[in-house]
């Protein structure tokens, strides 16, 4: 089943539909000012979680008389984001992808806990893409095919979320690499390009952020 995450992150609508449109979600998790997108573009959630501290009432109000809607709600003050709970409802429905909009923005913070929580649905190999108009971000842990056909923008950088990343051998790109370690302390991997008509990515140890971008 492929699953969204509509989060309350920053969200340029016009991209956000056609990506939906593209991907097809056979299900839609809204979560906490998510739904405010979902409002605009008149999209009814199939689950609505969040604290509910930031939504207007009256969007609150036109999704409750709305039938068939899952609600789970919690107290503002709690231990786990509306982004990691989501995350978390989605891997209890049996997603076999999961696609989050919203996920980025202006609180840098937010950013880059999301981007630790992917490694949630890494853990049980489940795909997960952090999306926005201008990036997509998932987590690689072993053997990546990059279809240049299928490419999401420009750029190809890739940033090591452990401390370090051994073995990284890059074959079909810009700027090829072989058995090279990735290190937290310098940017080696940033701003690589599909020079073939297809990339590969290896890698033996570690764990590494892959963020697809275009200007």
């Amino acid at each position: 089943m492929k699953t969204l995450i509509i989060n309350g992150g920053t969200i340029e609508d016009a991209f956000a539909l056609n990506y939906i449109d593209k991907i097809k979600p056979d299900c839609i998790l809204a979560a906490d000012r998510g739904m405010e997108f979902c409002y605009r573009n008149q999209i009814k959630p199939d689950v609505i979680l969040g604290d509910y501290d930031s939504v207007d009432k009256t969007i609150l109000e036109v999704f409750h008389q709305q039938n068939g809607i899952e609600w789970h709600q919690y107290q503002p003050e709690k231990d786990y984001t509306d982004s990691e709970i989501a995350i978390g409802k989605a891997m209890e429905r049996d997603s076999s992808e999961i696609h989050i909009l919203g996920g980025t923005g202006t609180r840098l913070d937010h950013v880059l806990g999301n981007i630790q929580l992917l490694m949630q649905p890494l853990a049980k190999d489940i795909p997960c893409f952090l999306i926005d108009s201008h990036n997509r971000i998932r987590l690689l842990k072993e053997r990546t095919i990059l279809p240049k056909s299928q490419q999401f923008g420009k750029y190809v950088s890739l940033l090591p979320l452990t401390t370090e990343v051994t073995g990284v051998t890059l074959t079909g790109m810009k700027y090829p690499l072989e058995d090279a370690a990735f290190t937290s302390d310098n940017t080696l991997g940033v701003s690589n390009e599909i020079a073939d008509d297809e990339a590969v990515i290896d890698l033996k140890n570690g764990i590494l952020i892959m963020i697809e971008s275009r200007d």
